[in-house]
This record gives C-alpha cells, sequence and structure tokens, in this order.
C-alpha cells in the first residue's frame, strides 16, 4: 500500500481520513487550522 496525504480536515475531510487511519493506511495530514485529536490518537 502507498502513503496517503489529506488536505482539508473539515466537515467532510476529518471523517474521510478518520476511516483512512482506522483502516491501517499511513496518512499524512494538512490543514489550515487545527488538526483533530481524534485524528491524532488513532492508531
Amino acid at each position: 500500500m502507498s502513503d496517503l496525504g489529506f488536505i482539508g480536515l473539515r466537515i467532510m475531510g476529518s471523517p474521510m481520513a478518520d476511516h483512512l487511519l482506522k483502516a491501517g493506511r499511513k496518512v499524512s495530514l494538512c490543514t489550515r487550522s487545527e488538526i483533530p485529536k481524534s485524528l491524532l490518537d488513532t492508531e
């Protein structure tokens, strides 16, 4: 599997990135605001 990058973590982006992280993918996150703690705690 390849690594993924995700730009924009607002209403749609945060849940989409969360699903990828929970599926075991390695995801780089980028947003203008603070990255939600729920995404940082996913392992």
